[in-house]
């Protein structure tokens, strides 16, 4: 894909959605990691329901330390992998009030030496808390990425630093959630929405969908 459709696609975008974001409920750093962690193999909808619960009772990493790791599992039962991820969260915090006095590091290293927390949920904390032009690819941008050519790769890791290298910088602050959005409700996987879609003649996708 050259320069100028890439250029063309993201400008679509921005224009459909200026302001993207993450569809996590969550109003700090803390809470947005909180969120992420849970999200793994869960959806945003099912994420959101757990932390309505969960944060008005505990939003810091003192306060969910202190529910211990069996209130906590009892408190997100209803999100999957629920009982890993309250033990990796309950890690989290102590780790978080020890080494970084409570705050949640704006630092890819100290980001994923905490439990639970790998390089895709670093990404998002970086981009989404801390405003850093990174990119979580996640199955969504996998996909797109690779259906639509614009950064194909065999591996997330391999799309993570093509799209990278190729995304114009006045997009890349945001391009991560615009790529996830699209994948999301229009770039599906069983059945793409081409018909729908505000890029469908930048796309470089051979098996387009509805249209002629």
């Amino acid at each position: 894909m050259n320069p100028a459709k890439r250029h063309a696609i993201f400008s679509r975008l921005r224009a459909a959605n200026p302001h993207p974001t993450t569809e996590l409920e969550y109003s700090t750093p803390f809470e947005l990691l909180v969120a992420v962690v849970l999200s793994a193999q869960s959806t945003d909808k099912g994420v959101n329901l757990a932390t309505r619960r969960l944060f008005p009772k505990a939003n810091t990493p003192e306060a969910i330390y202190a529910l211990g790791e069996a209130g906590l599992a009892d408190a997100i039962k209803t999100i999957g992998l629920y009982k890993s991820k309250a033990r990796h969260l309950i890690a989290t915090c102590r780790m978080l009030i020890e080494q970084h006095h409570s705050s949640v590091p704006a630092d890819r290293a100290a980001l994923e030496a905490l439990p639970g927390v790998g390089r895709k949920t670093a990404n998002v904390i970086l981009n989404t808390a801390f405003g850093q032009p990174t990119m979580a690819v996640d199955t969504h941008i996998f996909r797109v990425a690779n259906r639509t050519g614009l950064a194909p790769g065999k591996t997330v890791l391999e799309v993570e630093k093509k799209l990278l290298k190729t995304i114009p910088d006045e997009f890349r602050i945001d391009a991560h959630h615009w790529l996830i959005l699209h994948g999301r409700y229009t770039c599906q996987a069983r059945k793409p929405k081409c018909a729908e879609c505000i890029i469908a003649d930048l796309c470089e996708f051979k098996g387009k969908l509805g249209l002629v």
